[in-house]
């Protein structure tokens, strides 16, 4: 009998890895970093409060629309090839931004920025599957996870930064224009040392996949995107019904073109692995804290009248927390296992009550206690590093190394779509509860509503979490069992 080895590693994995995290660092970094220029740009280029929210909404919505496009890109055309791709796209877009002569300029080149970002983030993700041995995994995931804390504790402070600095008199433009050295070290660098890390397998794009998949998509984020903004109009329930619908459509379009042996956007084989699904629902509720930044600055800039500054400064230890968090990950799945995404998002849940509590607690129109406030904030972003890494390998951990970049994208476009939930649903129940009042007592009681619907949410991928973990472990444990009986033990 003919014994075959598996290959060995790639021994240059960690420096290509490396490369490609640029990719998964750079599209959170731009959002937080544009949120902290908007008045700048309001300033300097006279933009509307519509073309200001358009700033922000053309690439968060063509962001979230295209991933799973570009994850799929990447599983046919090689991973190395379409992050090159994506980067020089997102250079263009980034100077395009730096240049802008017009407000729409201005929103067509963070439509551009959207679109390219989709393209090149899911390709990082996707290669951990690709490349990396099977215990070297976990740590490649803590370290992707870190991405995402580091870009959120830089993003809001690297711009005030360089708006502060004004370098060369770009005032807000250097807030888009810092991507291009960047990005121009990494294509120098990178491009001899990254190989493709595809599984080999070819085919064609899907382009009626593609065009379903991104309309089934527009129509749920955008009315959730836009929809508050533009007080609910009857367009956006009607793209919100259209949604499932279209979804359905797209499905039965997908399962047809795979029995027809072609290569679907989606395989349809894959999405029906066992708990797929379900860590798919948990992803929906990981990100329901998407609606937290927002309210917690108006509860701290409107009821305690902290400056913009300050409050920005109040978010420091989640980002401590969200960096540690999934830098600790492979210590805590040692000890663990796959228990650790309920432990982080139970953690979560846990310091959202305590935060709802302890403001409940506190005389309104008083700043709670900062010392228990930081702890709690720390405990929320550290309970989110944790959960991430773990989340991740729950999702694309399930699927084969060729469909690695068609489960990464699904799985970033998920979080995409609950952080758009959160921000609308739970934002919705804030102004609702609001209503028309804009005294302290008000804006906190809406607050600690929020929190607690947020926990809730959390609750519901706690469960969900479990219960994934709980069948894993009966799974191992038929698993030794049969191992003995096999062997007459």
């Amino acid at each position: 009998m003919i014994q075959t080895h598996p290959a060995p590693p790639e021994p240059r994995r960690w420096a290509m890895f490396a490369i490609l995290l640029v990719g998964a660092f750079l599209p959170p970094l731009d959002f937080f970093i544009v949120n902290v220029a908007l008045p700048s740009i309001q300033g300097g280029l006279g933009t509307s409060s519509s073309a200001e929210q358009m700033v922000i909404s053309a690439y968060a919505a063509l962001y979230a629309v295209t991933l799973i496009t570009g994850g799929r890109l990447g599983d046919l055309y090689g991973r190395s090839r379409v992050f090159f791709l994506g980067l020089i796209g997102f250079t263009a877009a980034s100077l395009l931004c730096g240049v802008a002569w017009s407000p729409w300029a201005l929103v067509a080149g963070r439509a551009l920025q959207g679109i390219s970002a989709a393209v090149m983030a899911p390709q990082a993700l996707a290669s951990i599957q690709a490349i990396f041995p099977e215990s070297e995994k976990p740590l490649a995931l803590s370290l992707y996870g870190a991405v995402f804390g580091l870009a959120s504790v830089i993003g809001q402070a690297l711009g005030g930064i360089l708006i502060a600095l004004d370098l060369f008199g770009l005032g807000w433009r250097a807030v888009f224009l810092v991507n291009l050295p960047v990005a121009l070290l990494v294509i120098l660098f990178g491009i001899p040392l990254l190989k493709k890390t595809d599984a080999g397998r070819s085919g064609k794009l899907d382009p009626g996949g593609m065009v379903l998949s991104m309309l089934t998509l527009a129509l749920l984020i955008v009315p959730l995107i836009e929809g508050r903004e533009a007080g609910w109009p009857w367009w956006s329930w009607l793209s919100l019904a259209m949604a499932p619908l279209l979804a359905r459509f797209f499905w039965r379009y997908e399962s047809r073109l795979a029995q027809a042996g072609g290569a679907p956007l989606l395989d349809p084989a894959a999405l029906r692995t066992p708990g797929l699904g379900r860590a798919l629902l948990i992803a929906l509720s990981f990100y329901s804290i998407g609606s937290f930044f927002l309210l917690f600055s108006v509860y701290l800039q409107n009821a305690l009248h902290v400056s913009a500054l300050d409050a920005g400064l109040v978010f420091l230890p989640f980002g401590a927390g969200f960096l540690l968090g999934p830098l600790s990950t492979p210590y805590f799945r040692r000890h663990f296992g796959d228990w650790v995404n309920p432990l982080g998002m139970g953690l979560e849940m846990a310091a959202f009550l305590g935060l709802a509590w302890l403001i409940s607690a506190t005389p309104d129109g008083t700043a709670p206690a900062s010392m228990a406030l930081a702890i709690l904030l720390f405990c929320i972003g550290f309970g989110q590093g944790l959960g991430l890494p773990t989340l991740m390998k729950m999702i694309t951990g399930r699927v084969a190394p060729a469909h690695a970049g068609m489960i990464a994208g699904i799985a970033s476009s998920t979080l995409q779509v609950s952080t758009a939930l959160s921000v609308a649903l739970i934002g919705g129940i804030f102004y609702t509860v609001l209503g028309g009042r804009d005294d302290p007592a008000a804006i906190a009681h809406a607050f600690i509503v929020a929190a607690l619907c947020i926990a809730c949410c959390l609750g519901a991928g706690v469960a969900l979490g479990m219960t994934l973990a709980w069948r894993t472990v009966v799974a191992a444990t038929r698993g030794r069992v049969s191992g003995a009986k096999t062997t007459g033990l």
